[in-house]
């Protein structure tokens, strides 16, 4: 085991103010279960599950509310005993709504007795593995949710060889994987020698930035004698690092064809917190049911890295965190550079929620967007090599075949261009708008085609 410094350097990217210092050195404290838990049934990237449960049933923890509802989908489970009062739709953090399986506790939190430790996994095919991790309802825990089985199940004429585990948290304020690091490093580990077993890689890097360098001695120790060939990789503090191409790029120097998959260079980048959760999943048998949320922010009285379960009322995080200590002007689900303004507290917590960040008003400026002046910062900034100024004219235009042809589709939204842009232009917004017009093209012209 080493530690090596990326080797190359992606182009783009930008230097937010990182913020994190309000809870990158507090430990995870585990919350006490609310009065009532809200389960969404869309809390991944894909089809909602489909609820098997129903109202007036007494549930265990771990029990399965929710089939998944197609190969991308995923399965939901309760995150405690009690009775499921209701199903009915509920905020999820994007603003949209979903049917969501409301739990009242009883206060026993006792395990469905089906949850219980499996045999050595070591032992065990990667098929018989990918399978559990299907039960278990895994699903990337970085933020954009995309459920994990599919990325654990490539097809054979793609192999994998290089795993790349990604810690580098770049989003500003979130500490919830820095401290998971620290505090987990082992079982973190043993998740990503899992996920090794299941693809057949050789080479494992852990990506971390260099702003963490106690995260990078944690692990270090923890992948102390690991077999192969097994780093750190020490990424420079830049956002948007977390990106997996941008990543892969770093790391190995391969580059992601446009339309492509990072299993389309022999490349696969997992969250640390789901290596966590794949190791809890295969070496105890429980489905995912809780994760650590950043509740941060200079209004937040007490900022803290919050162990909670899924379902729990963002307003009972800020609650837990002593509430606030002044005006809030804005609440964001997630990072401020990719996540979403909350209209409502009452939103639950879902498997992808890494942080609750609380803007005051001096956080905000408020401005007003201004014609593109053709300054290029845009175009510098982009991650993904594209023209967001060009991109942006197009889109007002509505000529969506245009912004298609210019590669909208691989824009990741990481918000670059929108933050060095002078013009204060909405570019993820169009970015946005255009990849969804772009994408029911597609899907228009495909079932054009199935209809002939």
């Amino acid at each position: 085991m080493s530690i090596v410094k990326a080797m190359f350097r992606a182009v783009g990217g930008v230097h937010p103010d990182y913020r994190k210092s309000a809870t990158a050195q507090k430990a995870v404290r585990e919350m006490p279960l609310p009065a009532l838990l809200r389960v969404s049934t869309a809390q991944h990237l894909g089809a909602p599950s489909r609820p098997v449960a129903k109202k007036g049933d007494a549930v265990l923890r771990g029990a399965r509310l929710a089939e998944p509802a197609g190969f991308i989908s995923a399965a939901v489970h309760s995150p405690t005993s009690g009775v499921v009062k209701a199903i009915a739709d509920a905020p999820t953090p994007t603003g949209a709504t979903a049917p969501a399986i409301e739990i009242e506790p009883d206060g026993r939190d006792a395990w469905d007795p089906s949850i219980a430790p499996k045999p050595d996994w070591q032992t065990m095919s990667s098929k018989n593995l990918a399978a559990l991790v299907v039960e278990a309802g895994i699903v990337g825990m970085g933020g954009a949710g995309f459920p994990t089985h599919v990325k654990l199940s490539p097809p054979p004429n793609k192999p994998i060889d290089t795993l790349i585990l990604n810690g580098a948290e770049c989003e500003p304020y979130l500490t919830a994987d820095h401290r998971l690091m620290i505090e987990r490093a082992e079982q973190v580990w043993a998740g990503a020698e899992i996920i090794r077993h299941i693809l057949g890689a050789k080479t494992v890097r852990v990506a971390i930035e260099d702003n963490k360098p106690d995260a990078v001695r944690s692990m270090e120790r923890a992948m102390a004698g690991a077999a192969g060939d097994v780093a750190i990789a020490v990424l420079k503090t830049s956002y948007p690092q977390g990106a997996e191409k941008q990543q892969i790029y770093g790391i190995t120097g391969r580059e992601v064809p446009t339309g492509g998959l990072p299993m389309d260079v022999g490349c696969v980048v997992e969250n640390v917190g789901t290596a966590l959760a794949i190791f809890d999943a295969i070496v105890n048998g429980r489905p995912l049911t809780e994760r650590i949320t950043t509740v941060t922010g200079s209004p937040v009285a007490d900022p803290s890295n919050v162990l909670a379960r899924v379902g729990t009322p963002y307003g009972d995080l800020v609650s837990f965190c002593g509430g606030t200590s002044g005006p809030v002007a804005k609440w964001i689900s997630g990072g401020p550079m990719m996540g979403f303004a909350q209209h409502s507290l009452e939103t639950p917590t879902t498997k992808t929620t890494s942080g609750l960040v609380a803007l005051a008003p001096g956080d905000l400026t408020a401005f007003a967007s201004t014609p593109c002046i053709s300054c290029s910062r845009c175009v510098t900034a982009c991650p993904m090599k594209l023209l967001p100024c060009e991109l942006s004219q197009i889109l007002e235009a509505e000529d969506y075949a245009a912004a298609e042809a210019l590669n909208v589709l691989d824009c990741i939204e990481c918000g670059c261009c929108a933050f060095e842009c002078p013009s204060r232009r909405p570019l993820v917004q169009h970015m946005r708008r255009g990849k969804a017009r772009a994408m029911a093209r597609r899907r228009a012209e495909e079932a054009k085609k199935k209809g002939k």
